[in-house]
């Protein structure tokens, strides 16, 4: 894990984003500026493994629509990352890019909503996925605040509680962050 004051602050939302939209963008920012992160950067999935057979409109539009959508604010930057490999955009795959894109200090922050994180075991090689980022939890509706703390014991991956906070570390030094946010009555399925 990064330790030194010089490491990047840097955070990643990465999503289908089919479309984008404003709930995207307003949590973004609210986890950067909560965080102090110096960038956000929003990684459309090139080819979205949990979608199934959900069809997905082309990700060139869906890259272009990023880009326009978070072009006035200076927090969030958008990739392409996951486009330019073969095959289905694992989030494994993404964060050891990032390692190499930022060699040799990186304080990298994975930002993503309680529902899919408790499907994270069925994420390609999750148990490693906590030697590369924070992951900052965003709470939803219908799930119990408590939920992430009796959910970590059955990853297998020896978290330990830090303070009185929502925060776990796991042994690499990486934590899984609860966090509140202000979430908005809006999803691209909806759109």
């Amino acid at each position: 894990m990064a330790t030194g004051k010089s490491a990047p602050r840097l955070g990643i939302l990465g999503g289908t984003f089919d479309p984008i939209h404003y709930g995207h963008l307003s949590l973004a920012e609210e986890v950067g500026e909560s965080l102090n992160l110096e960038h956000i950067y929003l990684i459309p999935a090139a080819l979205p493994p949990h979608k199934g057979q959900t069809r997905v409109s082309p990700f060139q539009h869906r890259l272009e629509m990023t880009r326009i959508a978070s072009a006035e604010s200076p927090l969030l930057k958008v990739l392409d990352l996951e486009a330019r490999r073969q095959g289905i955009s694992y989030s494994i795959e993404t964060l050891k890019i990032f390692h190499t894109m930022y060699k040799p200090d990186l304080d990298l922050h994975f930002v993503l909503g309680m529902d899919a994180f408790l499907e994270i075991e069925t994420w390609k090689d999750f148990r490693n996925l906590f030697n590369y980022a924070h992951f900052v939890v965003i709470q939803r509706p219908g799930f119990p605040s408590d939920i992430l703390e009796s959910f970590l014991p059955t990853l297998g991956v020896s978290f330990e509680k830090r303070g009185q906070g929502n925060r776990f570390a796991a042994p690499s030094g990486y934590e899984v962050i609860s966090m509140d946010a202000t979430l908005m009555d809006i999803s691209s399925t909806k759109i």
